[in-house]
Protein backbone atom coordinates (compact mmCIF):
# COMPACT_ATOMS: atom_id res chain seq x y z
CA UNK A 1 0.00 0.00 0.00
CA UNK A 2 1.31 3.30 -1.17
CA UNK A 3 2.54 5.74 1.83
CA UNK A 4 -0.61 8.01 0.48
CA UNK A 5 -3.50 5.83 0.30
CA UNK A 6 -6.37 5.44 2.80
CA UNK A 7 -7.59 2.37 3.59
CA UNK A 8 -11.50 3.39 4.04
CA UNK A 9 -11.49 6.31 1.74
CA UNK A 10 -15.31 5.74 2.00
CA UNK A 11 -15.13 7.70 5.20
CA UNK A 12 -13.90 11.25 3.97
CA UNK A 13 -16.13 12.99 1.43
CA UNK A 14 -14.10 15.33 -0.96
CA UNK A 15 -12.58 17.29 -2.17
CA UNK A 16 -10.65 16.94 1.11
CA UNK A 17 -7.02 18.20 2.29
CA UNK A 18 -5.50 15.51 4.15
CA UNK A 19 -2.43 15.99 6.65
CA UNK A 20 0.30 13.10 7.31
CA UNK A 21 0.92 13.36 10.81
CA UNK A 22 4.31 11.65 11.15
CA UNK A 23 5.44 13.30 7.53
CA UNK A 24 5.10 16.56 9.21
CA UNK A 25 6.77 15.39 12.55
CA UNK A 26 9.88 14.07 10.19
CA UNK A 27 9.68 17.54 8.45
CA UNK A 28 10.12 19.09 11.36
CA UNK A 29 13.20 17.17 12.68
CA UNK A 30 14.80 17.49 9.02
CA UNK A 31 14.44 21.30 9.61
CA UNK A 32 16.50 21.42 13.35
CA UNK A 33 19.03 18.95 11.41
CA UNK A 34 19.67 22.40 9.16
CA UNK A 35 20.42 24.98 11.32
CA UNK A 36 22.69 24.52 14.39
CA UNK A 37 20.65 25.83 16.83
CA UNK A 38 16.41 25.79 17.19
CA UNK A 39 16.49 29.25 19.01
CA UNK A 40 17.79 30.59 15.46
CA UNK A 41 14.68 28.83 13.92
CA UNK A 42 11.38 31.27 13.59
CA UNK A 43 9.00 29.57 11.37
CA UNK A 44 6.11 31.23 9.31
CA UNK A 45 2.92 29.48 10.23
CA UNK A 46 0.89 30.88 6.85
CA UNK A 47 1.25 27.27 5.43
CA UNK A 48 -1.01 24.92 8.10
CA UNK A 49 -2.53 27.65 9.76
CA UNK A 50 -3.37 24.66 12.14
CA UNK A 51 -2.98 25.23 16.31
CA UNK A 52 -2.41 21.30 16.53
CA UNK A 53 0.39 22.05 14.03
CA UNK A 54 1.99 24.66 15.86
CA UNK A 55 2.09 22.49 18.96
CA UNK A 56 4.05 19.82 17.20
CA UNK A 57 6.82 22.41 16.64
CA UNK A 58 6.52 23.51 20.26
CA UNK A 59 6.94 19.95 21.32
CA UNK A 60 9.98 19.81 19.06
CA UNK A 61 11.56 23.00 21.07
CA UNK A 62 10.82 25.77 18.69
CA UNK A 63 9.76 28.73 20.40
CA UNK A 64 9.34 31.59 18.09
CA UNK A 65 6.97 32.22 15.12
CA UNK A 66 6.19 34.40 12.44
CA UNK A 67 2.76 35.03 10.73
CA UNK A 68 0.69 37.12 7.92
CA UNK A 69 -2.48 38.32 9.84
CA UNK A 70 -4.24 38.70 13.23
CA UNK A 71 -6.04 35.25 13.08
CA UNK A 72 -2.70 33.73 12.71
CA UNK A 73 -1.23 35.57 15.75
CA UNK A 74 -4.38 34.67 18.11
CA UNK A 75 -4.02 31.29 16.77
CA UNK A 76 -0.14 31.58 18.33
CA UNK A 77 -1.64 33.22 21.04
CA UNK A 78 -4.05 30.74 22.23
CA UNK A 79 -1.43 28.03 22.19
CA UNK A 80 1.06 30.49 24.20
CA UNK A 81 3.65 30.73 21.62
CA UNK A 82 6.38 32.48 23.33
CA UNK A 83 7.71 34.72 21.09
CA UNK A 84 5.44 36.17 17.74
CA UNK A 85 6.21 38.43 14.88
CA UNK A 86 3.43 39.63 13.27
CA UNK A 87 5.56 40.14 9.63
CA UNK A 88 2.84 42.98 8.25
CA UNK A 89 2.58 46.51 9.53
CA UNK A 90 -0.80 46.90 10.86
CA UNK A 91 -2.72 50.09 9.78
CA UNK A 92 -6.13 51.18 10.87
CA UNK A 93 -8.22 48.64 12.80
CA UNK A 94 -5.48 46.15 12.58
CA UNK A 95 -3.27 48.16 14.77
CA UNK A 96 -6.20 48.07 17.37
CA UNK A 97 -6.69 44.11 16.69
CA UNK A 98 -3.06 43.86 17.37
CA UNK A 99 -3.33 46.16 20.67
CA UNK A 100 -6.20 43.34 21.97
CA UNK A 101 -4.08 40.64 21.29
CA UNK A 102 -1.11 41.99 23.52
CA UNK A 103 -3.66 42.95 26.31
CA UNK A 104 -5.56 39.08 25.72
CA UNK A 105 -2.59 36.79 25.71
CA UNK A 106 0.21 38.26 28.18
CA UNK A 107 2.02 35.05 27.85
CA UNK A 108 3.22 35.57 23.97
CA UNK A 109 5.47 38.68 23.59
CA UNK A 110 3.87 39.80 20.43
CA UNK A 111 6.21 42.03 17.27
CA UNK A 112 5.27 43.69 14.20
CA UNK A 113 6.63 45.36 11.03
CA UNK A 114 7.12 48.83 10.61
CA UNK A 115 8.43 50.51 7.48
CA UNK A 116 7.30 54.60 7.79
CA UNK A 117 7.29 56.96 10.36
CA UNK A 118 3.37 57.79 9.87
CA UNK A 119 2.22 54.17 10.44
CA UNK A 120 5.27 53.96 13.67
CA UNK A 121 3.61 57.40 15.20
CA UNK A 122 -0.04 56.13 14.85
CA UNK A 123 0.68 52.29 16.63
CA UNK A 124 3.47 54.44 19.17
CA UNK A 125 0.42 56.66 20.32
CA UNK A 126 -2.04 53.53 20.46
CA UNK A 127 0.30 51.54 22.36
CA UNK A 128 1.37 54.40 24.69
CA UNK A 129 -2.59 55.27 25.52
CA UNK A 130 -2.58 51.87 26.29
CA UNK A 131 0.18 51.96 28.98
CA UNK A 132 1.51 48.70 26.35
CA UNK A 133 4.77 48.69 24.51
CA UNK A 134 4.87 47.03 20.95
CA UNK A 135 8.63 45.23 19.98
CA UNK A 136 8.94 46.03 16.23
CA UNK A 137 10.81 45.21 13.31
CA UNK A 138 11.94 47.58 10.65
CA UNK A 139 11.21 45.85 7.47
CA UNK A 140 13.95 46.16 4.64
CA UNK A 141 13.62 46.35 0.81
CA UNK A 142 16.19 44.26 -0.22
CA UNK A 143 14.88 43.63 -3.42
CA UNK A 144 11.14 42.15 -3.37
CA UNK A 145 9.70 45.43 -4.05
CA UNK A 146 6.35 44.56 -1.91
CA UNK A 147 6.85 46.39 1.72
CA UNK A 148 9.52 47.82 3.30
CA UNK A 149 11.87 51.01 3.32
CA UNK A 150 14.89 50.82 1.07
CA UNK A 151 18.35 50.51 2.85
CA UNK A 152 19.31 54.21 1.62
CA UNK A 153 16.69 55.67 4.41
CA UNK A 154 16.48 52.69 6.67
CA UNK A 155 19.20 54.39 9.57
CA UNK A 156 17.37 57.33 9.85
CA UNK A 157 13.66 55.72 10.00
CA UNK A 158 15.72 53.50 12.52
CA UNK A 159 16.81 56.05 15.02
CA UNK A 160 13.24 58.12 14.73
CA UNK A 161 11.89 54.53 16.08
CA UNK A 162 14.17 54.92 19.13
CA UNK A 163 12.22 58.13 19.70
CA UNK A 164 8.67 56.77 19.88
CA UNK A 165 6.58 55.92 22.89
CA UNK A 166 5.07 52.87 22.78
CA UNK A 167 7.18 50.64 20.47
CA UNK A 168 10.62 49.09 21.09
CA UNK A 169 12.85 49.03 18.00
CA UNK A 170 14.39 45.26 18.45
CA UNK A 171 15.51 44.75 14.81
CA UNK A 172 15.66 44.28 11.23
CA UNK A 173 13.28 42.10 9.09
CA UNK A 174 14.74 41.01 5.49
CA UNK A 175 12.44 38.91 3.24
CA UNK A 176 13.73 38.10 0.12
CA UNK A 177 10.84 36.21 -1.52
CA UNK A 178 11.74 37.16 -4.97
CA UNK A 179 14.72 35.02 -5.22
CA UNK A 180 13.77 31.42 -6.03
CA UNK A 181 16.26 30.28 -8.88
CA UNK A 182 16.19 26.33 -9.30
CA UNK A 183 20.19 26.57 -9.29
CA UNK A 184 21.61 26.84 -5.71
CA UNK A 185 24.86 28.61 -6.64
CA UNK A 186 22.79 31.20 -8.18
CA UNK A 187 20.43 31.52 -6.18
CA UNK A 188 23.27 32.09 -3.10
CA UNK A 189 24.80 34.72 -5.22
CA UNK A 190 21.14 36.83 -5.77
CA UNK A 191 20.99 36.30 -2.01
CA UNK A 192 23.88 37.67 -0.84
CA UNK A 193 23.85 40.49 -3.13
CA UNK A 194 20.44 41.14 -1.94
CA UNK A 195 21.68 40.65 1.86
CA UNK A 196 24.68 42.85 1.81
CA UNK A 197 23.53 46.07 3.21
CA UNK A 198 21.72 44.47 6.09
CA UNK A 199 25.43 43.98 8.23
CA UNK A 200 26.43 47.80 6.35
CA UNK A 201 22.91 48.73 8.92
CA UNK A 202 23.07 46.81 11.73
CA UNK A 203 26.74 48.09 11.97
CA UNK A 204 25.46 51.71 11.26
CA UNK A 205 22.78 51.24 13.92
CA UNK A 206 25.54 49.84 16.70
CA UNK A 207 27.84 53.09 15.99
CA UNK A 208 25.07 55.46 16.93
CA UNK A 209 25.13 54.21 20.23
CA UNK A 210 22.18 51.65 20.11
CA UNK A 211 21.82 47.84 20.91
CA UNK A 212 22.24 45.55 18.07
CA UNK A 213 19.13 44.18 16.37
CA UNK A 214 18.12 41.30 15.57
CA UNK A 215 17.83 39.87 11.74
CA UNK A 216 15.07 37.60 10.58
CA UNK A 217 15.59 36.86 7.33
CA UNK A 218 14.38 34.78 4.32
CA UNK A 219 11.82 32.44 3.94
CA UNK A 220 11.52 28.61 2.00
CA UNK A 221 13.98 29.52 -0.95
CA UNK A 222 17.08 31.08 0.88
CA UNK A 223 16.82 28.96 4.49
CA UNK A 224 19.94 27.04 4.07
CA UNK A 225 21.59 29.99 2.76
CA UNK A 226 20.42 32.13 5.87
CA UNK A 227 21.01 29.20 8.19
CA UNK A 228 24.92 29.05 7.47
CA UNK A 229 25.10 32.70 8.34
CA UNK A 230 25.69 33.64 11.84
CA UNK A 231 23.24 34.49 14.85
CA UNK A 232 20.27 35.61 12.22
CA UNK A 233 17.07 33.59 12.52
CA UNK A 234 15.47 32.15 9.55
CA UNK A 235 12.04 31.80 8.29
CA UNK A 236 11.11 28.80 6.46
CA UNK A 237 7.16 28.04 6.02
CA UNK A 238 6.30 25.69 3.60
CA UNK A 239 8.94 22.93 4.74
CA UNK A 240 5.64 21.72 7.43
CA UNK A 241 4.05 20.38 4.30
CA UNK A 242 5.75 21.23 1.54
CA UNK A 243 4.44 20.93 -2.15
CA UNK A 244 4.97 20.64 -6.22
CA UNK A 245 6.13 23.95 -6.45
CA UNK A 246 9.00 23.55 -4.12
CA UNK A 247 9.54 20.18 -4.35
CA UNK A 248 10.51 20.60 -8.11
CA UNK A 249 12.62 24.00 -7.67
CA UNK A 250 14.43 23.18 -4.24
CA UNK A 251 15.89 19.97 -4.95
CA UNK A 252 18.40 20.86 -1.75
CA UNK A 253 15.82 20.75 0.55
CA UNK A 254 14.70 17.15 0.84
CA UNK A 255 11.15 17.71 3.04
CA UNK A 256 8.41 15.36 2.54
CA UNK A 257 5.05 16.04 0.89
CA UNK A 258 2.64 15.76 3.94
CA UNK A 259 -0.30 17.08 3.21
CA UNK A 260 -2.42 16.15 0.09
CA UNK A 261 -5.75 17.06 -1.84
CA UNK A 262 -8.41 14.00 -1.70
CA UNK A 263 -10.67 13.83 -5.23
CA UNK A 264 -12.26 11.52 -6.72
CA UNK A 265 -13.48 11.12 -10.48
CA UNK A 266 -17.43 12.71 -10.79
CA UNK A 267 -18.03 11.47 -14.33
CA UNK A 268 -16.59 10.13 -17.36
CA UNK A 269 -16.72 12.28 -20.54
CA UNK A 270 -15.30 10.10 -23.37
CA UNK A 271 -12.42 7.92 -23.84
CA UNK A 272 -9.78 10.27 -22.77
CA UNK A 273 -11.34 12.80 -20.62
CA UNK A 274 -12.94 12.40 -17.17
CA UNK A 275 -13.74 15.39 -14.50
CA UNK A 276 -12.83 15.29 -10.63
CA UNK A 277 -14.58 17.60 -7.77
CA UNK A 278 -11.84 19.67 -7.44
CA UNK A 279 -12.49 23.32 -8.65
CA UNK A 280 -10.43 26.21 -8.22
CA UNK A 281 -12.60 26.62 -4.48
CA UNK A 282 -10.16 23.29 -3.69
CA UNK A 283 -7.03 24.14 -4.82
CA UNK A 284 -4.75 27.37 -5.22
CA UNK A 285 -5.20 28.52 -8.81
CA UNK A 286 -3.58 31.46 -8.74
CA UNK A 287 -0.65 29.93 -11.11
CA UNK A 288 -1.07 28.32 -14.24
CA UNK A 289 -1.87 24.98 -15.14
CA UNK A 290 -1.03 22.44 -13.81
CA UNK A 291 -1.89 23.17 -10.16
CA UNK A 292 -1.97 20.05 -9.08
CA UNK A 293 -0.01 16.67 -9.67
CA UNK A 294 -1.58 13.21 -9.17
CA UNK A 295 0.59 11.13 -7.19
CA UNK A 296 -1.46 8.21 -8.11
CA UNK A 297 -2.07 9.49 -11.74
CA UNK A 298 1.41 11.32 -12.71
CA UNK A 299 0.16 10.84 -16.39
CA UNK A 300 -2.83 13.15 -16.35
CA UNK A 301 -3.40 16.25 -17.53
CA UNK A 302 -5.68 19.09 -16.66
CA UNK A 303 -7.49 20.09 -19.74
CA UNK A 304 -10.02 22.84 -18.16
CA UNK A 305 -10.66 23.82 -14.45
CA UNK A 306 -14.19 25.84 -12.89
CA UNK A 307 -15.40 26.85 -9.74
CA UNK A 308 -16.54 23.41 -8.93
CA UNK A 309 -14.41 20.51 -11.67
CA UNK A 310 -11.37 19.62 -12.92
CA UNK A 311 -11.22 18.07 -16.34
CA UNK A 312 -8.93 16.14 -16.91
CA UNK A 313 -6.88 14.13 -19.85
CA UNK A 314 -5.43 10.21 -19.41
CA UNK A 315 -4.47 7.57 -21.90
CA UNK A 316 -7.82 5.69 -20.74
CA UNK A 317 -10.42 6.18 -18.68
CA UNK A 318 -11.44 2.97 -18.27
CA UNK A 319 -8.79 3.18 -15.61
CA UNK A 320 -10.39 5.75 -13.93
CA UNK A 321 -14.20 4.89 -13.05
CA UNK A 322 -16.81 6.97 -11.72
CA UNK A 323 -15.49 7.09 -7.43
CA UNK A 324 -11.70 6.74 -8.15
CA UNK A 325 -9.67 8.47 -5.64
CA UNK A 326 -7.05 10.83 -6.94
CA UNK A 327 -4.62 12.05 -4.48
CA UNK A 328 -2.55 15.17 -4.97
CA UNK A 329 0.30 17.52 -4.36
CA UNK A 330 -0.88 21.05 -4.73
CA UNK A 331 1.86 22.96 -7.25
CA UNK A 332 1.10 25.96 -3.99
CA UNK A 333 -0.25 24.27 -0.36
CA UNK A 334 -0.23 27.55 1.54
CA UNK A 335 -3.51 29.31 -0.31
CA UNK A 336 -4.71 25.78 -0.81
CA UNK A 337 -4.94 24.72 3.04
CA UNK A 338 -6.75 28.24 3.49
CA UNK A 339 -9.76 26.37 1.10
CA UNK A 340 -10.30 23.97 3.83
CA UNK A 341 -12.20 24.37 6.97
CA UNK A 342 -10.46 21.50 8.43
CA UNK A 343 -7.99 18.90 7.27
CA UNK A 344 -8.40 14.70 7.80
CA UNK A 345 -5.43 13.49 10.06
CA UNK A 346 -3.88 10.46 8.69
CA UNK A 347 -2.01 8.07 10.72
CA UNK A 348 -0.94 4.45 9.32
CA UNK A 349 -3.13 4.98 6.50
CA UNK A 350 -6.69 5.88 8.79
CA UNK A 351 -8.30 8.82 9.88
CA UNK A 352 -7.77 9.83 12.95
CA UNK A 353 -9.51 12.67 13.47
CA UNK A 354 -9.73 16.10 12.05
CA UNK A 355 -8.13 19.62 12.80
CA UNK A 356 -9.32 23.25 12.13
CA UNK A 357 -7.93 25.51 9.80
CA UNK A 358 -8.68 28.02 12.79
CA UNK A 359 -6.50 30.83 10.65
CA UNK A 360 -7.75 30.56 7.78
CA UNK A 361 -10.74 32.79 8.76
CA UNK A 362 -9.88 36.55 8.80
CA UNK A 363 -11.00 36.93 12.52
CA UNK A 364 -11.16 34.27 15.21
CA UNK A 365 -12.29 36.31 18.39
CA UNK A 366 -10.09 39.66 17.75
Amino acid sequence: MEWYQLKTPEQVDSPALLVYKERIRENISLLKTMIDDVQRLRPHVKTSKIAEVVQMMQSAGIQKYKCATIAEAEMLGMVKARDVLLAYQPVGPKAVRLLELVQQYPDTDFACLLDNKAAAEAISSLFAAAGKQLRVYLDLNVGMNRTGIKPEGALDLYQHLHMLPGIQPVGIHVYDGHLHDTDMATRKKRCDEAYGPVPVLQHAIVACGLPEPVIVAGGSPTFPIHAARPVIECSPGTFIFWDWGYGKNLPEQPFQWAALVLSRVVSVIDGQLLCLDLGHKSVAAENPQPRVHFINAPEAQPVSQSEEHLVLKVADTAAYPVGTEFYGVPLHICPTVALYERAYVVEDHACTGTWKVIARDRMIAH
